[in-house]
């Protein structure tokens, strides 16, 4: 799952990617409005954690210009200041939730499960192929109601092809999924996490297999019962 921070704070940006990133995620940063905006509408993106404050353009505009534009992407908003009229003002202008500085970095990512597991427009809160379910929200995988562990990058790769069942992924959409934009290594890198979690879903007997698609990528099909 692929996260947006837009936030003019470095030091509170960089905090925020750390700690996302160990949690499993991929994580993209803009430190003003205009690069926020650039990286929202050119990426794919469970969600966008905003800040109200930015230089170039203010967090207001940013979601105003994403929802003009048609993109349901879920906007956790920030702002360092308080009063009702601001969390008014940013939900009126498209935002999903509001969040006051200072907050606690639990209650954020609880925030942000949230928006995910509310389905940003028309996604699936749960995705299933065979016997295997995957909650992007919980972060959690299982095979017949038992949980298969995997590694962060091991879920991002699963839940990228879980999200198009028996369609052809490319490894280029799977590198922008699963890594963060400034990746800059060998896109074969994706061959490595396929041949493990072709290895524990196959021990785990989850009824589904990953299909090597030659020249594009890979695609994960249920088996026939």
């Amino acid at each position: 799952m692929r996260l947006l921070i837009v936030e003019d704070e470095v030091r509170v940006a960089e905090l925020l990617g750390q700690g996302m990133r160990a949690d499993g995620y991929a994580v993209d940063v803009a430190f003003d409005g205009i690069r926020g905006l650039e990286l929202a509408q050119a990426g794919e993106y469970a969600a966008i954690v905003l800040d109200l404050m930015l230089p170039g353009l203010s967090g207001y505009r940013v979601c105003e210009e994403l929802r003009r534009a048609g993109n349901p992407v879920s906007i956790l908003m920030l702002t360092a200041k308080n009063g009702e009229y601001d969390e008014v003002d940013a939900l009126d202008c498209g935002a999903d939730d509001f969040l006051s500085k200072p907050f606690s970095y639990p209650v954020l990512t609880a925030r942000l499960r949230a928006l995910v597991r509310r389905g940003a427009r028309g996604r699936p809160a749960v995705l299933s192929a065979g016997d295997l379910r995957i909650d992007p929200a919980a972060r959690r995988c299982t095979v017949s109601e038992q949980q298969l562990r995997l590694t962060g990058k091991e879920f991002g790769v699963l839940e990228c092809l879980a999200r198009r069942v028996q369609q052809a992924v490319a490894k280029s959409e799977i590198l922008d999924a699963v890594w963060d934009s400034n990746f800059h290594g060998d896109v074969n890198i994706v061959e490595v996490y396929i041949a493990a979690l072709r290895r524990k879903l196959s021990a785990a007997g989850a009824g589904c297999a990953i299909e090597t698609v030659w020249g594009i990528g890979y695609r994960l099909v249920p088996l026939a019962r």
